[in-house]
């Protein structure tokens, strides 16, 4: 069935959940775990005329993706699980696919939630459908409301 798997994971909510669900496949289908945290680039805002990228941010910033990655691989590991992780800088998309083409994934497991208004969704976008579109294999979306 699965025998890598690769959680992107941001220690939200549909992260948990997705971690959850992660953790019930792995354990069934016996895969190989990695978790992926995607740290955007430090950027300094400077009002309407954009932003500018600020090296000081991003120590204090890895350290913050580093901690939620750390508490991703202690709970699968208390559950028994082994997984790698990594944090990554850049585009969340860009960087997951990236990544699962280096470690041959057969699975991206990704959390999301349904945003409120429809002025919400056009303006995030959706890392999840975008996902679908660029993988390159299957991704799961774990939805959570």
């Amino acid at each position: 069935m699965y025998q890598r798997i690769l959680l992107a994971y941001d220690g939200s909510a549909p992260g948990q959940q997705a971690l959850l669900d992660c953790h019930e496949i792995a354990q069934w289908s016996g895969s190989e775990l990695s978790l992926i945290a995607v740290m955007p680039l430090p950027l300094n805002n400077l009002g309407l005329e954009g932003s500018i990228y600020d090296e000081s941010l991003q120590d204090s910033e890895k350290e913050r993706y580093q901690a939620i990655l750390d508490t991703g691989l202690r709970k699968l590991g208390d559950a028994g699980l082994k997984a790698s992780g990594y944090v990554v800088t850049g585009d969340a998309v860009s960087e997951i696919t990236l990544c699962a083409r280096q470690i041959k994934a057969d699975l991206i497991v990704v959390g999301h939630k349904h945003l409120d208004g429809w002025a919400a969704r056009w303006w995030r976008g959706s890392v999840s459908k975008a996902l679908i579109e660029q993988s390159p294999c299957s991704v799961l979306v774990v939805i959570t409301h």
